[in-house]
């Protein structure tokens, strides 16, 4: 939304040692000389009710009339409240995290840092516009897909705070694998006995509940539009029929790993060797016998993380299984108080008050507990099982026989093997996940996280209807506006942008659905044309920061004090809390670079370089989201397109006579904030090696 007639005000806070750190009076120069804001005040604490009441009174028509505050204080990830005026454009300038706390007190290098970084501010606030939600329809009926524990706890949950829900379940049944339970183990005090499955009564609770709608032997063939306006059409007992939802929490669960790939572990080799699934499912027939020959076992085997925690099956723990197999053993020990349950781990995991049903277990004294590593299970005489092990409790190799062998198996997230949803976006029918979605479950906690991605659903869909963006730039009212009038058809935005949110018409000309996009910006970095814009941060408004910067010439390059100038453009989600923290910590920054944030590295516009280098700017660093193995960017994937921009723009600057050293990258993650200094000392120190940027002397 444009301000008609703007009228700007600067407002200093000299709070949190700022004021001990720098000269007011210059920097009230420079932002009346370079910011072009002639309305400038000081207060000794901004954020208090008087300094407050001092921005209320300029705000005012009869006042001063002020609708563009430059806030110089601490960083905008605090105080976000205080400094928060309707209808009032504000931009923060942080000089307490960025300045006060990380540079060395009255240093003419410190003042300098500071000056620019109020220079940025201007400059920003003069190109930006307060942001307009994007209103459209929204329909609030949430699709839960999945029957089982999590998807009727979440069913309910949206339908109890008076949300229509559709419910899918491609089984004839609800209930998933905790309908097959025998017994669940305990999930309130004193947890030391087995209880009834909570399942069947939340099967209950979901048919009797009037805005819930069943739909068993359903399964969905396709899911098309965006949050707030999806057709998803699914097919029960042949029948197609199109639903129009707003949200949807996929809540499929899991399928049991593959037991036939663990035939080292004795699975296949006797039908006395069985799964903890096939177990169960003994149990809840009302007596535990041997599948061989239907006598009562007098002593169980079970063998923990039965491929879960191995590299060569599943590399993570499936949270359930030590609980499961404990539970299991009473099994064996109330049907036949004469047998024997031995329990060989490679750790036992009962978190939290669950720890008080493990020692009511191990209190039994016909359960053995002993840590292990089980190296093979083979056929003994009289149709017995042998089990070898090693590193045991004892330290000395092992083998014992016994009746029957459970293996403890994991758990392998079924959205692996197949889309569910079978989306129409350009990313595929399925949805970008990890090799687990979320994680792996008991059922209490599958409950408690069914209830909160019930609220992110209900979240959505009313952050939709109001305009704003979800996770995670939930309070985000602005949204892309390209001026299609330039554009080239080069399909760079449509086949970046992380979350579907631009197809392209039957000419190949893109258009946005805005419902799906979460503002990171993405598109705007990938476009050669620069014609996406947000209404507060856009590529003009960064390219203006860059611009706005003083620039000194250096006399003598080889003088360790020269005044070389650096840009550092920051992820907003890692690197700039990680830059904030180690003010905190009062750690000392290299006093040479000026950060920029961004909503997200996936937003880097090479053009912000030629913008840099031009100016004379010596070099850039980009501070981007951890990547790898345990890639952590908010925006899924903007490490990686900055990164692979960057690598064409190496050859570039190469042509130019520049050296490819003065822009890197570096992922960081919050954690990261003790390594900063270092790390930005290094590329100091590398491009003072180069020299200094030769356009400075155009």
């Amino acid at each position: 939304m444009a301000i008609e007639e703007r009228k700007y005000g600067a407002y200093l806070c000299k709070g949190c040692g700022i004021g001990a750190a720098l000269n007011f009076e210059e920097l009230a120069k420079v932002i009346r000389k370079d910011g072009k804001i002639q309305h400038i005040r000081e207060h000794d604490v901004l954020c208090s009710p008087e300094g407050l009441a001092m921005i209320q009174e300029d705000l005012k028509p009869e006042g001063e009339g002020i609708n563009c505050l430059l806030i110089a204080a601490c960083s905008p990830r605090t105080k976000y409240q205080e400094f928060d005026f309707p209808n009032v454009l504000v931009e923060r300038v942080n000089l307490r995290e960025l300045v006060a706390w990380t540079q060395e007190p009255n240093h003419p290098e410190t003042q300098a840092l500071a000056e620019d970084y109020c220079r940025m501010g201007a400059a920003r606030i003069k190109k930006a516009d307060l942001p307009e939600p994007y209103q459209t329809e929204c329909d609030k009926t949430i699709l839960v897909v999945g029957g089982g524990v999590t998807g009727l706890t979440a069913a309910l949950e949206a339908a109890n705070n008076g949300y229509q829900v559709v419910l899918v379940e491609k089984e004839a049944q609800l209930g998933g694998y905790a309908a097959k339970l025998y017994k669940a183990t305990p999930s309130s005090y004193p947890y030391t006995s087995l209880q009834d499955p909570p399942v069947h009564a939340l099967i209950a609770e979901v048919q009797a509940h009037p805005l819930i709608r069943v739909l068993t032997n359903t399964t969905i063939v396709q899911s098309e539009g965006e949050p707030g306006l999806l057709d998803v059409t699914v097919n029960t007992n042949g029948t197609e029929e199109t639903i129009r939802i707003g949200s949807v929490v996929l809540a499929t669960g899991f399928r049991p790993y593959d037991a036939t790939k663990l035939s080292h572990l004795g699975y296949g080799l006797s039908p006395d060797v069985v799964t903890n699934f096939e177990f169960e499912e003994l149990a809840k027939k009302g007596k535990i016998v041997r599948p061989s020959d239907g006598k009562a076992p007098e002593s169980v085997a079970f063998i923990q993380c039965a491929g879960s925690r191995d590299p060569e099956h599943l590399p993570y723990c499936s949270d359930f299984c030590c609980l499961t197999s404990l539970k299991q053993a009473l099994y064996v020990r109330q049907s036949n108080p004469e047998a024997t349950a031995m329990i060989l781990y490679k750790d036992i995991r009962t978190p939290g008050q669950t720890e008080l049903f493990y020692k009511e277990v191990q209190s039994d004294p016909g359960v053995m507990l002993t840590k292990a590593e089980v190296t093979g299970v083979e056929l003994a005489p009289g149709a017995k099982l042998r089990v070898k092990a090693k590193d045991t409790l004892l330290g000395a190799n092992v083998a014992f026989e016994a009746d029957m062998v459970v293996l403890a198996t994991g758990l392998v997230p079924t959205t692996l093997d197949d889309p569910i949803l079978n989306l129409t976006y350009r990313q595929g029918p399925g949805l970008p996940e990890t090799e687990n979605v979320r994680q792996p479950m008991t059922i209490p906690l599958a409950m408690e996280d069914a209830r909160g991605a019930a609220m992110k659903a209900i979240q959505a869909l009313e952050h939709v209807a109001a305009g704003v963006a979800v996770h995670p730039r939930a309070w985000d009212e602005t949204f892309p506006d390209p001026f299609m009038q330039r554009c080239t058809q080069c399909k760079r935005c449509t086949e970046e942008c992380p979350f579907g949110a631009i197809d392209e018409d039957e000419k190949g000309t893109p258009y946005f659905k805005i419902n799906r996009c979460r503002r990171c910006g993405t598109c705007m970095g990938a476009c050669p044309e620069r014609i996406i814009n947000f209404n507060d941060f856009s590529v003009d408004i960064i390219g203006s920061m860059l611009k706005s910067l003083d620039v000194p010439e250096i006399e003598d390059e080889d003088d360790p004090e020269a005044p070389f100038r650096f840009i550092g453009l920051v992820c907003e989600n890692d690197a700039y809390p990680a830059l904030d923290a180690a003010g905190w910590h009062r750690l000392r920054l290299n006093p040479y670079i000026r950060f920029i944030p961004l909503r997200c590295l996936g937003s880097f516009n090479l053009v912000w370089v030629s913008d840099a280098l031009s100016r004379g700017i010596d070099g850039m660093i980009l501070l981007a989201c951890k990547s790898g193995e345990d890639y952590q960017c908010h925006f899924a994937k903007g490490s990686e397109l900055a990164e692979y921009r960057l690598s064409k723009l190496s050859e570039t600057l190469d042509k130019l006579g520049l050296e490819a050293d003065r822009v890197q990258l570096v992922t960081v993650q919050i954690s990261d904030f003790d390594r900063l200094p270092k790390i930005l000392d290094d590329f100091v120190a590398r491009v003072r090696e180069i020299g200094p940027n030769p356009f400075k002397e155009f």
